[in-house]
């Protein structure tokens, strides 16, 4: 059983309104491809979650049931898209249309080896790129102090994206990130809650 505390949480919501406001980032190397995962299924769901999420603050789906991740995935409008290294997943991001002249980016993550690589600002581009394609009149995304890697808030702001909503609230979260595996955060940033803030571990 995880340790909890109450903590005050940051969430920002973030927008674009006209596909013009993208500012794309460069190109990645040809060894980068992004897929479409027209079948997504619960396990390659729970994988992506855990991969890209367990070492922040992404706690919310860990409980999910089979049912629950099939549920999900079979709602109409629902869209993931993996991106692939060398023909190793990389990051992936989660579309939600479900909401009439929206769509929001649900997941937005990379995993922990693929961080610093300048992959990240490419990869929401692509998103934000695809929402429009959806047939979006807003594409938008909310991001907070814990359950976001520390440069995702600059990344959306960098690709045109602008804070609509911002609030502060106490959560009660677990002390020390659920990590995807026992002893997550060895290879990758780990969360850790101190003093009332989120703090990152290398």
């Amino acid at each position: 059983m995880l340790r909890r505390m109450l903590v005050d949480v940051t969430t920002w919501s973030l927008e674009t309104t006209d596909p013009s406001e993208l500012r794309p980032s460069p190109a990645p190397p040809e060894s980068v491809e992004l897929r479409h995962a027209k079948l997504p299924t619960p396990e390659l769901g729970r994988f992506l979650y855990t991969a890209a999420g367990g070492n922040w603050y992404w706690f919310n789906r860990l409980p999910w049931t089979y049912d629950q991740w099939l549920d999900r995935f079979g709602r109409p409008r629902i869209e993931v898209w993996v991106m692939y290294c060398d023909g190793t997943p990389a990051g992936f991001f989660e579309l939600d249309g479900g909401a009439e002249g929206d769509v929001e980016i649900a997941y937005f993550g990379l995993m922990p080896q693929f961080l610093g690589q300048k992959l990240g600002g490419w990869l929401l581009g692509e998103a934000i790129r695809r929402g429009w394609a959806m047939g979006a009149r807003r594409v938008w995304v909310h991001t907070c102090s814990l359950d976001a890697q520390p440069q995702a808030l600059a990344n959306y702001r960098a690709r045109g994206m602008r804070i609509f909503k911002e609030e502060t609230e106490p959560m009660d979260v677990p002390e020390v990130t659920p990590g995807p595996w026992p002893g997550a955060g060895v290879r990758g940033p780990h969360v850790v809650i101190e003093e009332g803030a989120a703090s990152v571990e290398s």
